[in-house]
């Protein structure tokens, strides 16, 4: 592509580059000049235009935009109609961004004007979300550099699904305590915003027996345990009341702040999430991301939960019983 000033009979077919007035009427840039567009200029006795060329192979903003969002978008989105040399790719429901980061590392170093902006790796999102924005920053890119671009970085970005429907909780406290109610409302209210609806919810002592029996029992496709009491061992209650149900414990404990005392596992094939206390308010903490990464069907080892120590320093809770920096 060539860009800078031209005279003004060579500037039909060139691609404005900058807004110009032209006594009341403004033409925009980014508009490709007509004949009628030059004799308008021509007229208010204008001698040179700043436009931009594009040369064979090239392609024009709209036209690479599209082909290569249509190139890096895989399942769970949809594309906007391009403009200005900008597509955004859009969540299509609830779910988790899945990306590959290589990938989208590999597109950025191909050509400085042709670039892609994504949500962080297992961003949540809902229907409509802004997931990522393909963007051409020039007017015009080489097809070949598009080509490389769009082909280092197909299907590099996608949503993975909610796949569970229903989750139980259980609870543990008696039913009149306004904790155990607002642990109850604020799970809902977080289930909902995945598209998940509470099968059942039961609330039991704290005693690891009838934790055990309320885990084995209660419905729902995902166990949830919210316990008065906060666990802080391996072996403690909620823990062991898991073991004793027939269940495992796959770890206790994650470097995410606010939600350090956080343990998971299985009974059967249903995931069981043992609550850090922050759960209880809508606030972003750990127990979110080892959730959204469950319904949505991964599998959670210990390595990924290792790994959320990075960027894991989150948004302190007021309301915690014990501040970080007190």
């Amino acid at each position: 592509m060539k860009f800078g000033a031209v005279p003004l009979d060579q500037a039909e077919g060139c691609i404005l580059a900058h807004s110009e007035m032209v006594g009341a009427v403004k033409v925009r840039k980014g508009r490709v000049l007509t004949a009628g567009d030059v004799s308008l200029f021509r007229a208010a006795g204008v001698a040179a235009l700043v436009v931009a060329a594009l040369e064979a192979g090239d392609l024009g903003e709209d036209v690479a935009a599209t082909l290569l969002a249509q190139a890096v978008a895989g399942a769970g989105l949809d594309l906007t109609l391009a403009h200005t040399g900008r597509v955004n790719l859009k969540a299509v429901g609830p779910g988790i961004v899945r990306l590959d980061q290589g990938a989208v590392l590999g597109l950025n170093l191909v050509d400085p004007s042709i670039t892609l902006a994504t949500l962080a790796p297992f961003a949540r999102v809902s229907a409509g979300t802004l997931v990522g924005t393909v963007k051409i920053i020039s007017y015009g890119v080489a097809g070949a550099s598009l080509q490389a671009a769009a082909l280092v970085a197909a299907g590099a970005v996608s949503v993975l699904p909610v796949v569970m429907k229903t989750a139980g909780l259980v609870l543990t406290a008696g039913e009149g305590d306004k904790l155990t109610q607002k642990g109850r409302e604020v799970m809902a209210r977080r289930l909902k915003a995945l598209g998940i609806s509470l099968a059942e919810v039961r609330v039991v002592a704290h005693e690891e027996a009838a934790i055990a029996a309320a885990v084995a029992e209660v419905g729902g496709e995902i166990v949830l345990l919210l316990t008065g009491a906060a666990t802080s061992d391996l072996y403690d209650t909620g823990p062991q009341a898991l073991r004793a149900a027939g269940g495992e414990v796959a770890r206790f404990g994650m470097p995410v702040d606010p939600g350090n005392l956080l343990f998971y596992g299985k009974l059967g094939k249903r995931p069981v999430i043992g609550l850090p206390g922050c759960a209880r308010s809508p606030a972003l903490n750990g127990a979110d991301w080892v959730l959204e990464r469950l319904v949505c069907g991964l599998e959670v080892a210990g390595e990924d939960v290792a790994a959320m120590g990075v960027g894991g320093l989150l948004k302190e809770i007021a309301v915690r019983g014990q501040l970080r920096d007190g």
